[in-house]
Formats: structure tokens, C-alpha cells, sequence
């Protein structure tokens, strides 16, 4: 007769589980975040919008998803990942619908649809700014300590594999079908995600009802026990950790290449390099797939580098390799006449910025503990805040110097986010005065 799961000594898998939930929440938020990017090639023509107006509505996105990190990560913390997660994921179908309706068919006129267009995706960016610091916060409380940046980085994999996904998905659909189409089809999953996660998903490990012993104790192995702290407004000290705050700026760095890969890539494929449509929504979805293999990649040599070599070389060595390898291969990707020859080089550079994403949350993990969520708001700040400036230097450097000065602008940034790992100490945990 088998044993049950709680008299098991063997460790259930249930944190796994949770992860792979998490990894779909991710590739939805990317999903519903990309699909626009590849739809505006072909609302720019509908609605009679610029290609500048249609980066005010990609910059409205990124700026309110930015301003709400912070108060995202808060709100993780106050109402519980399972909570959180669920409602936001809802609230990304429901506007991914409203983009595909409102401008040109509900609110008629350029000036109209452009006005709709900026509200819908501003408050998109308001409800998708807490899933990455609610996310981190979810991976802190259910993987064992210094086992974070592997599912982490898988996490990212499933923003990646949304985006590859959602390239040539979306390319197709809006040449088949419209634009209005490639939204609208793509919005109706997100409540079967939302559905399972609030299922099967709680927000502590403790909770849960086929988390057996074994796997409890390995997850509070090496956790200080958690007391009671002094103080209303603890995110006020992480906001002023030193860590924190150098972890956000190298994050800001690394995340300027990000943006360009996020914002403008199709079209730059296919008004830079050549591509048609079709061709350029396939080539779009090349990075995110080698993003993907990077990120896991990345986390898995984290973890092991933690292990061997304690936390600060552990986060600082393979970031700041990968950083530098970033800056290589944007200027060749940039400078090579041949478009499939930069397919290469570029898809490789996003790779490598993959590459160090589990490292940077999983850093942020050490240093913040318990408010992780929090940090992780701060984190992804500055690794949004950044998009504003690449969504708009990338146009303004392209119409004076040429598309490749404006790609190549990526690679200053890279360097600068590998110099400062070399002072960022993930091994200086934040403290926070507790009640006796």
C-alpha cells in the first residue's frame, strides 16, 4: 500500500507545479503585451497613425507599467500572490479586447483612436506591472534558499517563448485576417490561466494540501524564522537599500538592448533589413527563442556558481561575462551588411541579456528576503523605466545617424551594467529593525 503524501520522506514536487503556473502567467503577460507591437505595422496604416504616434502608445505602456511596480510588488505583499495574480490576469484579456475594438470602429478618427489607443494601453501597463515582483516574491517563498535563479530564469523563459510565439502568431493573423483579429483571438486564454492559477496555487508552501513534509523542510531550510517587524513602512527602507538600488541601475543598463528587441524589432526587420511580413514576424520570433535558452541556461550556472562560489561571485561573474558578450554581439549585429548574418549575431546578443535574468532576481532575492516582492518592484523599475528612453532613442538615433548607430546604442549601455556588478554585494542582506 503506498504511503501518503505526508508520511512520505521522499519530497512531493508541488513547487514545480506552481512554477509551470507561473511560467504560463508569464508567457500570457507577454502575449498580451508583444501582440500590439506586431499589430501596430498594420494599425499605423489602418487608423492613419505615425510611427512616432504608435510609440506613444507603446511609450504610455511602458510608463504606467514602470510607475506601478513598486505599488505592484506592495500589493503582492498586502493580498498574496494567488490573489494578485488572478485579477491581473483577468484585467489582460479584458483590455487586450478593448485594444482590438475601441480605436477606428467604437471611437471613430485618427485623433480619437489615438487618444483610446494611449488609455487602453496605459492601463494595460498598469495591471501588468505587478506580475514579474509578485512572481519573484511566489518563487522566494516556494523554492529552498539559493535555488532561486533557476526558476526565475525559466520564469523568463516564458516571457520569451510568449514572445516567440507571438511574432509570427500575431504577423499572421493580422495579414489573414486584420489586426483587429490578431488581438482579439489571442485575448480569450488569459481566463483559463487565471482560472488554473487560482486553483491550484496558494501563497505559502505551508498552505498547500499535497505539499508533504519533506518538501516543506526543504524549502524553509536555512530561513531565518520570521518575526514580527518594528515599523509601518519597511519598503521605505528597501528602497534605500544600497544593494537594491545598484541592482535596479545594472538592471536599467542591461534593459535598454531588452527594449529594442521588445519595441521595434519586427519593424526594424522588416523596414531595415529586408524582411516582408511573414518573413520578419518568423525572424522577430528568432531571439525570443534563443532568449529562452539563455535565460535557463544563465540561472542553472547561477545556481551552481552560488553553491560553489558563494553569492557575490556567484551573481557578479556570469553577469558581468555575459554583459560584455551583450556589447560584442550588438556591434556586429549592427555593423554586417548581410540580414541573416545579423539575424544571427542579434538573436545571440538577446541571449545573452537573457542570460543574466535570473541572476538579477535572484539577487535581488538574497539581499531582500521576505520583501522580495517589494524590491523586485523596485527591480523592475528601473528595468522599465529604461524602455521609455530605448523605445524613443531608437527612433531618434535611427532618423539622424541610421538604424545601425541606434542597435548599436545598446551595447554602451551593456557595458555599463557589467561595470556596476562589480560593486553590487548580494551577499549584504537587507535589515530591517523586528519587534523583540
Amino acid at each position: 500500500m503506498n504511503s501518503s503524501p505526508v508520511e512520505s520522506t521522499r519530497p512531493t514536487s508541488v513547487r514545480w507545479v506552481v512554477l509551470a503556473l507561473l511560467f504560463a502567467v508569464s508567457f500570457a503577460a507577454y502575449v498580451q503585451r508583444l501582440n500590439f507591437n506586431v499589430a501596430g505595422k498594420f494599425m499605423i496604416e489602418d487608423l492613419g497613425l505615425s510611427k512616432a504616434q504608435l510609440g506613444w502608445s507603446i511609450s504610455a505602456f511602458i510608463a504606467c507599467y514602470t510607475l506601478f511596480q513598486l505599488p505592484g510588488g506592495m500589493a503582492g505583499e498586502r493580498f498574496g500572490s494567488r490573489r494578485t495574480l488572478t485579477w491581473i490576469v483577468v484585467l489582460w484579456g479584458a483590455f487586450t479586447l478593448l485594444t482590438g475594438l475601441l480605436p477606428g470602429l467604437i471611437l471613430g478618427g485618427a485623433t480619437l483612436s489615438l487618444i483610446s489607443l494611449l488609455l487602453v494601453r496605459a492601463l494595460m501597463g498598469v495591471f501588468q506591472a505587478p506580475v514579474f515582483p509578485v512572481l519573484a516574491g511566489s518563487i522566494a517563498s516556494w523554492f529552498p534558499v539559493a535555488r532561486w535563479a533557476l526558476p526565475n530564469a525559466l520564469s523568463s523563459s516564458g516571457l520569451t517563448l510568449g514572445a516567440m510565439a507571438t511574432s509570427p502568431v500575431v504577423a499572421w493573423l493580422a495579414v489573414t485576417y486584420g489586426w483587429r483579429a490578431s488581438l482579439v483571438l489571442t485575448a480569450p486564454f488569459t481566463l483559463v490561466i487565471a482560472a488554473l492559477w487560482w486553483w491550484y496555487a496558494r501563497d505559502e508552501p505551508a498552505e498547500h494540501a499535497s505539499v508533504n513534509a519533506a518538501e516543506l523542510r526543504m524549502i524553509q531550510a536555512g530561513r531565518a524564522p520570521a518575526q514580527e517587524e518594528s515599523g509601518k513602512h519597511p519598503w521605505l527602507k528597501v528602497l534605500a537599500n544600497r544593494e537594491v538600488l545598484l541592482l535596479t541601475a545594472s538592471y536599467f543598463c542591461s534593459n535598454y538592448a531588452f527594449y529594442f528587441f521588445f519595441s521595434w524589432f519586427f519593424i526594424y526587420l522588416v523596414e531595415d533589413r529586408g524582411f516582408t511580413a511573414l518573413e520578419g514576424g518568423f525572424a522577430a520570433s528568432v531571439p525570443w527563442l534563443t532568449g529562452a535558452l539563455g535565460a535557463a541556461i544563465g540561472g542553472a550556472i547561477c545556481d551552481w556558481a552560488c553553491k560553489r562560489f558563494g553569492p557575490r561571485w556567484g551573481c557578479r561573474g556570469p553577469c558581468v561575462a555575459a554583459l560584455v558578450l551583450v556589447a560584442i554581439t550588438l556591434l556586429i549585429g549592427a555593423a554586417v551588411k548581410n540580414a541573416y548574418v545579423a539575424l544571427v549575431f542579434l538573436s545571440l546578443a538577446f541571449a545573452l541579456q537573457q542570460f543574466t535574468e535570473g541572476t538579477y532576481w535572484a539577487g535581488t532575492t538574497f539581499v531582500a528576503g521576505r520583501h522580495t516582492a517589494t524590491a523586485s518592484g523596485i527591480l523592475n523599475t528601473g528595468g522599465n523605466l529604461v524602455g521609455i528612453l530605448s523605445t524613443q532613442m531608437f527612433v531618434l538615433l535611427e532618423d539622424r545617424f541610421g538604424a545601425m548607430v541606434a542597435v548599436a546604442s545598446g551595447a554602451v549601455f551593456a557595458l555599463l551594467g557589467a561595470a556596476l556588478w562589480l560593486l553590487i554585494r548580494v551577499d549584504h542582506p537587507l535589515q530591517i529593525e523586528e519587534k523583540p
